[in-house]
């Protein structure tokens, strides 16, 4: 018998999810040899994030930060929790998803931050060119170093939140990928939605 199954993933925050995987994917494969993809990729992201930090704190229940953010301490007792598979299943986003969501968000924006300081810098474009141009090669290289070392860490992040997803699913027997392209989860006897 197939459980009840409850709207949890709104339309905007599905939207932004999967628009936020290919535009990172391809701004980072285009990141030396297609600077103009690069660079509005980036635009794009930017825009996304914006957009989701706005969402974060007036959208539907499970997209707002205040039902996701959690404290250090619950959040290192729920990964405890789910390495010794006894986590408990959270029908939004569980403490150590809330936590991977606001450190991809500030890893990204570093990302994005540096992207603009070195476009700046080197290119003498972009909407910080008029603080950055003129700084020599050698600052824009650093920004450069900086960027492509938030670029990898965000890259990090992603792949242990698919690892996380992938063992969330697992532990409690619900397709977590599905769910965020659908925006429904079954439903949670203890959660009265």
């Amino acid at each position: 018998m197939q459980a009840h199954q409850v709207k949890v993933w709104d339309p905007f925050v599905r939207a932004f999810h999967w628009s936020l995987v290919v535009a990172f994917a391809l701004a980072y494969v285009t990141e030396d040899n297609f600077l103009t993809i690069h660079v509005y990729s980036g635009y794009f992201i930017a825009g996304l994030i914006i957009l989701r930090l706005l969402w974060g704190c007036f959208g539907g229940r499970y997209a707002r930060f205040s039902s996701f953010v959690r404290p250090p301490s619950e959040v290192i007792n729920y990964t405890r929790d789910i390495l010794r598979f006894r986590a408990r299943r959270y029908l939004g986003h569980n403490p150590a998803g809330g936590a991977m969501i606001i450190a991809l968000l500030v890893s990204i924006s570093l990302t994005l931050l540096f992207g603009l300081l070195t476009y700046g810098a080197g290119e003498s474009s972009g909407p910080l060119a008029g603080m950055t141009a003129g700084l020599g090669k050698d600052t824009a290289h650093m920004f450069k170093e900086v960027h492509e070392f938030f670029a990898n860490f965000t890259l990090a992040l992603v792949v242990l939140h698919v690892f996380g997803v992938l063992l969330a699913s697992f532990q409690h027997r619900e397709n977590l990928v599905r769910s965020m392209i659908t925006g429904t989860k079954p439903a949670d006897e203890n959660d009265p939605h």
